[in-house]
């Protein structure tokens, strides 16, 4: 029996071992130590003197392989032949030199460099130092260093690379990862790209590149590996040992019938302990496999693969025919991404903005949500307006307006965090949010009735006079303006969603025109009331 993912689904997911142990696999190794850059050229076009790696990951110190040599490739000076950090190297200033140097003398330490960290140095050279590193690395090696950069330096690379040899690199990579490049790649460029890739390579890549990229299609990866329902445990585990040559060690075998619909989901685990003749059509028997449409959003494969503890979830079409899986590794991407999304947006930045964003992008991005601010600041300036007569014949109002109007602020945001936090994490649900804005009033109702007593007596220290009525304007604006601090913080980001908005979307700016022009309201009305 099937069974499409629903949020609020708590059903065991069958998926065995969430963990499994993979026979024959081994942690992989992390490089402490950075990866090395090759040198530029001799002046005689030769190039300089390196590193290379064997079919073992050893390393030796060289000559420049020529073209034909995949496995040997120059990737980094040796300590001997790198220049140190004060010697004249024509062509190369002197904090490239130093790098390359460094890079030279840190490569030696280690056996295996992590794509991670290569990525990592290539991103502190040049573009050109950068392309003469992945042009001299195997494609397999610079793919993997491709895919761990950001989207936009990767795609700036492979549009600045030969298309032979990009293609190549392309290739490579997993197709989440190549679908994820050639999103950011002009569309010119993107398809003489594919032209260069192997037909089915490039078929496969232009299917994924019509998906959403907010969708699970759009994130899913389909080198994957499947298994026909009606074989056997050891004609499976030979399936697996031809599919690796080209495909990564998988986490869980798909079971599919004739027309590749999916039909369960056995561990690695579970097929190692099983007997060698067990068909695998009575290892997934009454047994529910979990998985999720296609044009699923992102983030809710996300929160679907936290809530249910899994590594990956299979993606399928409107008829159930698996189409690829999303793996943990997509999902720390998206959460990443989200985040970040969110708490730019609660301020009203580019919610894809960074510090390589140009500048005039992120004007354009900021400037409407500040002009909205503007308008905002604008009305609480309108009600401060109304009580010009109060302000002048008591000064002391117009001191402690800021207090106020902070206070509130603060325990706004402190209720919009955990809101949109919950929102992000869980589906909606409208009887749960409310009940949260309810115990956000509470909060606000309790710290406010706290600091009401603490502005209560500092006023009063403070006042001419030992003005009671002026203490206790205070303390009771202090406390109703938290309490509307704390509803509007938890209440903002449910409107925006019951509006089809993101709730992270410049709320900050909309909780801040109501706890500026509601605080100033109270006081100044309360103080106009009662003491003038």
């Amino acid at each position: 029996m099937t069974n499409r993912i629903q949020p609020g689904n708590t059903e065991d997911p069958g998926h065995g071992d969430p963990r499994p142990d993979l026979p024959g696999g081994s942690s992989p190794q992390t490089a402490s130590g950075g990866s090395s850059v090759p040198s530029p050229a001799d002046e005689d076009g030769s190039a300089p003197a390196a590193f290379f790696a064997d079919s073992d990951g050893h390393e030796s110190a060289g000559s420049a392989p020529d073209g034909n040599a995949a496995e040997e490739t120059a990737f980094a000076w040796s300590q001997e032949d790198a220049p140190s950090p004060d010697e004249e190297a024509p062509g190369v200033p002197g904090p490239e030199r130093r790098l390359l140097a460094q890079c030279g003398s840190d490569i030696q330490d280690e056996d295996f460099v992590h794509p991670a960290d290569r990525a990592e140095h290539l991103e502190q050279l040049p573009l050109d130092k950068q392309l003469c590193v992945l042009t001299h690395l195997p494609a397999e090696e610079a793919a993997d260093a491709l895919a761990e950069l950001d989207e936009e330096d990767a795609s700036d690379l492979l549009e600045n690379m030969d298309a032979e040899d990009a293609a190549r690199r392309l290739s490579e990579m997993d197709t989440d990862d190549a679908v994820d490049i050639l999103d950011e790649v002009e569309p010119d460029h993107r398809e003489m790209l594919l032209n260069n890739l192997p037909v089915d390579d490039a078929e496969e890549l232009r299917m994924l590149l019509r998906f959403d990229p907010d969708t699970a299609a759009g994130v899913m990866n389909t080198d994957i590996i499947t298994v026909p329902e009606h074989s056997t445990v050891d004609e499976a585990i030979q399936i697996i040992r031809t599919e690796l040559e080209e495909k990564e060690m998988p986490y869980y075998v798909y079971v599919v019938d004739e027309k590749d619909t999916l039909k369960g989901v056995i561990s690695l685990r579970e097929l190692m302990l099983a007997k060698k003749g067990t068909l695998i059509s009575e290892m997934i028997a009454k047994r529910e496999v979990f998985s999720v449409d296609f044009d699923t959003d992102k983030s809710e494969v996300a929160r679907l693969l936290g809530h249910y503890n899994f590594i990956c979830l299979p993606v399928v079409d409107r008829d159930r025919h698996l189409m690829g899986v999303v793996t943990h590794d997509d999902v720390l991407d998206i959460i990443q991404e989200d985040a970040s999304a969110d708490m730019l947006g609660m301020v009203g930045a580019g919610q894809d903005e960074d510090v390589d964003t140009p500048w005039q992008r992120s004007v354009a991005l900021r400037l409407p949500w500040l002009a909205i601010n503007m308008c905002t600041s604008a009305i609480s300036a309108f009600i401060v307006s109304l009580f010009e007569g109060s302000i002048a014949q008591m000064a002391l109002l117009a001191v402690l307006m800021p207090m106020v109007a902070n206070q509130a602020g603060n325990t706004g945001r402190q209720a919009l965090a955990v809101m949109i936090r919950q929102l992000a994490m869980e589906s909606f649900d409208a009887k749960r949010s409310w009940g949260a804005v309810a115990r956000e009033c509470k909060i606000g109702l309790g710290t406010g009735l706290v600091m009401a007593l603490l502005a209560f007596a500092g006023v009063y220290c403070i006042s001419e006079g030992h003005n009671t009525m002026l203490a206790a304007v205070m303390a009771t604006a202090l406390m109703l303006d938290m309490l509307l601090g704390a509803v509007a913080g938890g209440a903002i980001p449910l409107v925006l969603r019951w509006l089809g908005r993101d709730p992270a979307q410049a709320s900050s700016i909309f909780l801040t025109a109501l706890t500026d022009s509601g605080g100033f309201f109270i006081f100044l009305g309360l103080a106009t009331a009662m003491l003038l």
